[in-house]
């Protein structure tokens, strides 16, 4: 019985330990506020600037916010159908320039490591699911792509996909039905080995998935974006589309505080 009283104690110790090293602290939060806040947080477009895998182009910096602004501390992407003809996309050749909107990426990166071995990324969201509207929120790798993984991604109708590329070829999917209203996004990311992650997903604080990646000491760059067409079928919109968002935040735990 001694023995077994003594053996718990330790383990109390050096859990205790454990936790006492380690913090957990806020990488954003409240940026919505003002433009001058926004900007210490978020860089404006892509992190490769303007295009991408659909037909919008990306617009937006500091003084244009025609595509991009703030109001009611929330973020408003804009899709606005465009009439001339603006070539084809820098990134896609074979895809048309049909429509101007817009994109953010933190400037924080996210790293999964040993210092940093827990992430937390949520937000809440109000997206569009007509055909030919393709609104993500996002996780992609900062130096190589594949990672990626989509905490919010919809493709023309009222399915959310949470995927996790590992290769291009080893996806992991789970798809949820939601109406176009406000929901909460979010996903925990966890080290639990040498090499792996592990990230649980959730919607309106009910788990819906849980993937796994090679992903420790991978950065990350966190995107919000309103691309329109390329993966999102069926006849696109011609007037106005609008993704909104509010209440972004990003933590993690510091094991050196």
């Amino acid at each position: 019985m001694k023995t077994n009283i003594r053996l718990i104690f330790i383990l109390i110790l050096i859990i205790s330990f454990e936790f006492s090293n380690q913090a957990f602290e806020t990488i954003i939060s409240n940026s919505l506020k003002d433009y001058n806040t926004f900007e210490k947080y978020w860089n404006y477009l892509y992190p490769w600037k303007s295009d991408h895998n659909g037909s919008a182009r990306m617009y937006g910096n500091s003084t244009d916010h025609s595509q991009i602004y703030l109001k009611d501390r929330q973020i408003i992407l804009k899709a606005t159908r465009i009439n001339k003809n603006e070539g084809k996309s820098i990134k896609y050749p074979n895809l048309k320039i049909n429509y101007h909107s817009g994109a953010i990426h933190s400037k924080h990166k996210i790293l999964i490591n040993d210092q940093y071995p827990d992430y937390e990324i949520k937000g809440e969201f109000k997206a569009p699911i007509s055909p030919g509207t393709w609104p993500a929120f996002w996780l992609t790798g900062a130096n190589t792509w594949p990672p990626e993984i989509d905490i919010l991604e919809f493709k023309g109708n009222n399915v959310n996909w949470f995927n996790t590329f590992r290769t291009k070829t080893d996806i992991e999917t789970c798809k949820t039905t939601l109406d176009n209203g406000w929901h909460k996004y979010r996903i925990w990311m966890t080290k639990v080995s040498k090499t792996d992650v592990e990230i649980y997903f959730s919607i309106d604080e009910k788990h819906k998935a849980k993937h796994r990646g090679n992903f420790v000491g991978k950065p990350f760059h966190l995107i919000m974006n309103l691309q329109m067409e390329g993966g999102s079928p069926g006849t696109p919109p011609t007037k106005d589309t609008f993704f909104y968002g509010r209440n972004i935040y990003v933590g993690r735990t510091n094991k050196l505080k």
